[in-house]
C-alpha cells in the first residue's frame, strides 16, 4: 500500500492499494473503498459489527422510530449492526435511568452471534405461522419491523431489482400482522421502476410513506429505504 502526496506538499491520506498476484481488480477497488470508507472506521470505533448500521442512524436520526420501550423485529438480521443500534435507542439493556426498556428481536435464516440486549432467533419469515412466532416472542405486538435485507445478487439489474421488491413486500407482509397501530415499517429497496405497487400498498395502511437514501447508503448503490409510519391495522388493503 501507498500513500499519494499532492504537489502542494500536503498528504493526501488516501489509501492506495496495488493489485497483488491472484486478486482481482475489482477486489483491489472493493479493498481500497474499504480502507477510505469514513463509515467502515466509525463502525470499528463505535463496535458495530459493520458499515450498515449508520443506516438505520440516520434513518432513526431524522424519523425518531426506535425510542426507549419500543418492540422492534428485525428481519434478515445478520451480522446484527442493526439490532445493535436498536438496542441502544430503545434501552433494551435498562442502561438509561427512568426510560422505559424496550425489547429487540431479530430474525435470520442463519445463526447470528449473541448481541446483548437482543433475543435472536433462526427463522424464515417466509414460512406458514412465523407471524405467530414472532408475536409469541415479543409477548405481544410490534412497534417496529424493519429490514436491511437484499436478495442474492444474480449480476441482472432488473431481475435482482424484482427479486428485492418481493423480499420487501413479504417483509411488509409479516409487519402487517404483527405491528401494533401506529407501527412503523422500515425496509431497503432497490429503485428500478417496479415498487409502485408496493408504495401503493404501503400508502393504504400507513399514514405516511418516505422514501429516503441515507448518507451511509452509497452514493454508487441504487438503494434506498421505504420508511412508513402510522400504520392503520384493517385499513383497505384492496
Amino acid at each position: 500500500m501507498a500513500k499519494k502526496t499532492s504537489g502542494r506538499g500536503q498528504r493526501d491520506l488516501r489509501v492506495k492499494v496495488k493489485t497483488a498476484r491472484g486478486r482481482k481488480l475489482s477486489s483491489t477497488r472493493w479493498l481500497e473503498r474499504q480502507l477510505n470508507d469514513p463509515y467502515v472506521a466509525a463502525a470499528k470505533r463505535d463496535g458495530y459489527r459493520g458499515r450498515a448500521a449508520f443506516k438505520i442512524v440516520e434513518l432513526d436520526d431524522k424519523f425518531r422510530f426506535l425510542v426507549p420501550g419500543a418492540r422492534v423485529v428485525d428481519l434478515g438480521c445478520a451480522p446484527g449492526g442493526w439490532c445493535q443500534v436498536a438496542v441502544r435507542r430503545v434501552n433494551a439493556l435498562g442502561e438509561k435511568s427512568g426510560k422505559s426498556v424496550g425489547t429487540v428481536l431479530g430474525i435470520d435464516l442463519q445463526e447470528v452471534e449473541p448481541i446483548a440486549g437482543a433475543e435472536l432467533h433462526v427463522l424464515d419469515f417466509l414460512e406458514e405461522g412465523a407471524d405467530d412466532k414472532v408475536k409469541a416472542w415479543l409477548g405481544g405486538q410490534a412497534d417496529v419491523v424493519m429490514s436491511d435485507m437484499a436478495a442474492s445478487s444474480s449480476g441482472h439489474k432488473q431481475t435482482d431489482h424484482l427479486r428485492i421488491i418481493a423480499l420487501c413486500e413479504a417483509a411488509a407482509d409479516l409487519a402487517f400482522d404483527v405491528l401494533a397501530p401506529g407501527g412503523t415499517f422500515v425496509a431497503k429497496v432497490l429503485a428500478g421502476g417496479a415498487e409502485g405497487d408496493l408504495q401503493k400498498l404501503l400508502k393504504q395502511r400507513f399514514e405516511k410513506v418516505a422514501n429516503v437514501k441515507p448518507p451511509a447508503s452509497r452514493s454508487d448503490s441504487s438503494e434506498k429505504f421505504v420508511v412508513a409510519t402510522g400504520f392503520r391495522p384493517g385499513a383497505d388493503e384492496a
